[in-house]
């Protein structure tokens, strides 16, 4: 049997969001860093006789108000002429006037003289400058070989987690040097003497009781005086609930006052648990430099503000020459003829490309503007007082339902910009994370948990390092209980390798 094919056209009708034009230039400029954004301005105003910077003064644009006339024109070329003519005529119909041409001044809450020094990275890194802090001090070649290798020893935020048992090795192997407890100790206590206050420590709570010994020596804090007595107090012997913020607890022990705790909580939070990361870049070398989108301040006493760095950004308007051109057209709009009236379409064509590129500058600083609102009301404390641990759990969605924009929106965002912050530079990024839900339904943040898996790792010891079996018991005490593969999960992202790999 023949089989016949039959071909059929059907007409369905679909609906489909495509961006438009002015869309499409609002998401691009909201993907841009700073510096980034600078070029696109720049190359915008070099593109677009009507986009101009800085004062009003402009050169008059000289017009020919003469009219090319064409003999024995016939009856199609002066039909298409009399199109073009009404065309021309509507196109000029829906021009705005001057009043409604906007400006965008990136003055606004600008502070130039900041500027030039809001970068990440510094052309001498941290290590350099503690490097610098030896040379200061009398030492021996001996003394000075192990007090540079305990700085290379330090982690990036400035604190010495491998055990002086390690290092012990490591010099006797690597430099010939066979060092005893006793000097590596007499080395750490010169080097935890360096600036900044916290150097050194080789854990938290060591960091911080440096910091508070220092407002001492400095002179800032009375060695007899009750607020040193109570914050070196609740350091020393109350670390564990002050880390889980039990400050009933520790109000009771010591007989504190509301007010007292609240002294004593805001003198806290200016303590810096990362004091590597106020010396700049950590790595040694300064692979680029990062300008910040963000400038987030903090108070002393607690208040949190922010601003948008804006850089070396114009003030941008439409050019006086181009809306003189619109008004000659509302004044003179009969006597015209049909070249003047092409140069006008022409500036109406670069007036509306300069309106909408800066509408979308405008939109791009609203947009940020109110994200990292909802970022800093979700991570207040961490803003206050700099411990990781304090990060709470946060995804985009968060950010997108407090500030009513689209998930992919604030995913824009939050790609390659930075906050400098009183704690360091950060990507925005850092600032989100997953939550993990226990088995009574306890939301934690996975980066809280990494956090106190480092720790515990850190301080393993290294000649019998814990299994993540162990490693799951341990957390579970100190207030973490996750699964023995979730510990295995974390220890890989964190990459530490397992226990038989981290024996020494």
């Amino acid at each position: 049997m023949a089989q016949e094919q039959v071909q059929l056209q059907t007409q369905k009708q679909q609906q489909v969001q495509r961006l438009s034009q002015q869309q499409m230039l609002q998401v691009k400029l909201l993907e841009m860093p700073l510096t980034e954004l600078e070029e696109s301005v720049n190359a915008e105003l070099d593109d677009n006789p009507a986009l101009e910077s800085g004062g009003e003064e402009t050169d008059d644009m000289d017009t020919d108000g003469s009219a090319e006339q064409t003999e024995g024109d016939d009856f199609d070329t002066q039909q298409e002429r009399e199109e073009r003519q009404d065309a021309l005529d509507s196109a000029l119909e829906r021009m705005r006037s001057d009043d409604e041409l906007p400006a965008y001044d990136s003055r606004q809450q600008r502070n130039n003289a900041d500027y030039e020094e809001i970068v990440y990275g510094d052309t001498v890194s941290f290590i350099d400058k503690l490097n610098e802090q030896v040379g200061e001090r009398e030492l021996t070649d001996r003394q000075r070989d192990i007090l540079e290798y305990l700085i290379g020893s330090l982690d990036n935020d400035g604190l010495l987690r491998k055990d002086l048992g390690s290092i012990s090795d490591e010099l006797a192997i690597y430099h010939g040097i066979d060092a005893t407890a006793g000097e590596l100790e007499e080395a750490l206590k010169i080097l935890q003497d360096f600036d900044p206050a916290g150097i050194g420590a080789r854990t938290l709570q060591e960091c911080l009781l440096l910091q508070v010994d220092r407002k001492v020596e400095n002179g800032e804090w009375a060695g007899d005086g009750k607020l040193y007595r109570c914050v070196r107090t609740i350091l020393a012997d109350y670390f564990d609930a002050f880390t889980k913020k039990h400050w009933d607890k520790i109000q009771t022990a010591l007989s504190l006052s509301d007010h007292q705790v609240e002294t004593l909580q805001r003198e806290i939070r200016r303590l810096n648990p990362k004091p590597g990361a106020s010396m700049g870049e950590t790595q040694g070398r300064n692979l680029q430099q990062i300008t910040p989108d963000f400038i987030i301040d903090t108070e002393d006493d607690g208040t949190i503000t922010f601003s948008l760095n804006h850089g070396n950004l114009p003030e941008l308007h439409v050019s006086p020459a181009f809306n003189e051109m619109l008004a000659a057209y509302r004044d003179n709009k009969a006597g015209m003829n049909r070249q003047e009236k092409e140069a006008l379409l022409y500036a109406k064509e670069k007036v509306d490309k300069a309106q909408g590129f800066i509408e979308a500058v405008k939109q791009r600083r609203h947009t940020l503007q109110v994200t990292m609102k909802a970022i800093i009301d979700i991570q207040r404390r961490f803003f206050q007082d700099g411990d990781e641990a304090d990060l709470k759990p946060m995804i985009l969605k968060d950010i997108a339902d407090r500030t009513g924009l689209d998930i992919s929106t604030i995913s824009r965002v939050s790609n390659i910009k930075y906050a400098q912050t009183r704690w360091g530079i950060f990507p925005l990024r850092f600032f989100f994370s997953d939550s993990y839900t226990t088995e009574d339904g306890e939301e934690m943040s996975t980066r809280k948990i990494k956090v106190a898996l480092k720790e515990v790792i850190g301080q393993e010891d290294k000649r019998r390092p814990l299994s993540d079996d162990a490693l799951a018991k341990v957390m579970k005490e100190k207030g973490f209980p996750i699964a023995r593969r979730t510990v295995a999960k974390y220890r890989e992202q964190l990459g530490l390798p397992v226990a038989r790999l981290r024996k020494e």
